[in-house]
């Protein structure tokens, strides 16, 4: 099984970012949107863990959906992740419903995708109630520590020299205490 390890950081100024970025030399994709509905688990609520519990979202991104399911392992930016198309995003709504999942926030987002090296997936990413944000991804291996790749995407970013805000919150939670203050 593959992991999808990440960190996720506030850009303070997009400008200053893309500069950065691109000071590197790397290239991005176009901008896509994604729309995309989080799902929990029955019995899960904000304010508890993630970690060990199993989550799922819906993404519709240029007429396809996607279904993921994911399960935090040592943080919420260290996942298992199982991912693949369906034909019908109610249908697949209506089935996480009868299997336990309950719908929890909408995050709509631009995304602009870059890559350094074989590995490392460079996003960035203008999230709606949210801000803009570097998002640094890697897929390891069961035998590759994910808090290891953790502190080395942490250093890539450091890196850039800019401000930026680490957070350890995913988009849903972002969102929702963007449009729920607490």
């Amino acid at each position: 099984m593959h992991r999808e390890i990440e960190v996720k950081y506030r850009a303070r100024d997009a400008n200053e970012l893309w500069l950065a970025l691109h000071a590197r030399g790397m290239e991005f994709s176009s901008v896509i949107r994604q729309d995309d509905q989080a799902y929990a688990e029955s019995g899960w609520q904000y304010g508890m863990s993630k970690v060990g519990r199993t989550f799922a979202r819906l993404r519709t991104q240029d007429g396809r959906h996607i279904f993921t399911l994911k399960r935090p392992t040592v943080n919420e930016q260290a996942c298992l992740e199982f991912e693949t198309e369906v034909s019908d995003r109610e249908q697949m709504h209506q089935a996480l419903v009868n299997m336990g999942f309950y719908p929890t926030v909408r995050i709509v987002k631009t995304r602009r995708t870059g890559s350094v090296g074989e590995r490392l997936t460079v996003c960035v990413d203008e999230v709606e109630h949210a801000g803009v944000f570097l998002e640094l991804e890697e897929m390891i291996g069961p035998g590759e520590s994910g808090l290891a790749v953790q502190a080395s995407l942490d250093t890539f970013a450091r890196s850039l020299g800019i401000d930026l805000e680490r957070t350890t919150e995913t988009y849903d939670s972002l969102v929702r205490l963007a449009i729920v203050p607490a």
